[in-house]
């Protein structure tokens, strides 16, 4: 049993939580940069929140590893992948699913009732994004969005209802998620035009898609600043939007039409950086600001 866990913390890359989670966990500072709730609060609402967070990914990777299986074992890509290189059983897989289900919708429940009265309805965002790549290529920006709604859904579970000045976040990290998805889907572009399946680099070729990415992350900038500007945040924020812009431009300098050779670096190491100097440059700000946290 703990070996088949392993192996699937392994199969959806459990690491990986490091790329949502600082923008859910900056979504829950701005709300409490709002204020509403007591310092006694703050260390178990963020812990409940990184629960959340964790699992709702966790459910949803296993999910997709299952329903993309078939997909997966014809892909030189990917065909050794735990499911498809015999690793892992899919009823394990399956159980997995519904245990990280569980512990979500129990960590909602423990956060506040509109979380627990939402939280089926983002699972089923989560899960819906693994079918898209079969009758749309905007399935880039579903990914997007499932994860954009993370940083709302802490500001949800800190003040109990959603202010829409925190949807510029949302727009921004769905815009940032499409963008990295888009170039590492760069690299399945011959097998999704022989399988039939819809992805940016299949319509608009390599070249295309990578200025589809980039211009993708220009408007997560446009909505990085924008989300400054409405929650007037401080100089360290306008650094953070500086830095992330950065390493966005160093990111895409990796990565040719030609050359695809350093797309892991791309999408791995970069987006891991962009995600916590974020966290680092917004929480700094919102902590200088911090008078309204009683």
């Amino acid at each position: 049993m703990w070996k088949r866990l392993l192996l699937t913390l392994e199969m959806i890359k459990f690491e990986h939580s490091v790329f949502a989670l600082p923008f859910a966990l900056t979504g829950a500072l701005l709300a409490l940069r709002e204020g509403g709730i007591r310092r006694g609060e703050i260390a178990w609402k963020v812990a409940w929140i990184v629960v959340s967070m964790v699992a709702a990914r966790s459910a949803a990777m296993a999910f997709n590893r299952l329903v993309d299986e078939r997909i997966d074992a014809r892909n030189p890509r990917t065909q050794r992948r735990h499911l498809p290189a015999g690793l892992l059983s899919r009823g394990f897989g399956w159980a997995f699913v519904a245990a990280a289900s569980a512990v979500f919708l129990a960590a909602a429940a423990a956060l506040n009732p509109l979380c627990l009265k939402l939280a089926p309805l983002a699972l089923a965002i989560v899960f819906f994004y693994s079918f898209t790549k079969r009758f749309t290529s905007f399935s880039h920006l579903v990914l997007g969005f499932s994860l954009g709604i993370a940083p709302a859904a802490a500001w949800i579970a800190v003040r109990g209802d959603l202010d829409p000045r925190i949807l510029w976040l949302t727009a921004a990290v769905t815009f940032w998620t499409a963008g990295f998805d888009v170039i590492y889907a760069c690299q399945d572009y011959e097998f999704d035009k022989a399988e039939g399946l819809f992805s940016v680099p299949r319509v608009l070729g390599v070249a295309g898609a990578l200025r589809a990415a980039k211009t993708l992350h220009f408007l997560m900038i446009g909505c990085l600043l924008a989300l400054v500007y409405v929650l007037q945040l401080g100089p360290l924020a306008l650094v953070g939007v500086a830095a992330i812009a950065a390493l966005l431009i160093y990111e895409h300098s990796l990565v040719k039409a030609t050359d695809l050779s350093k797309v892991n670096a791309a999408f791995f190491t970069m987006n891991g950086y962009v995600s916590v100097l974020f966290f680092v440059f917004w929480a700094a700000d919102i902590f200088l600001h911090a008078s309204r946290i009683r």
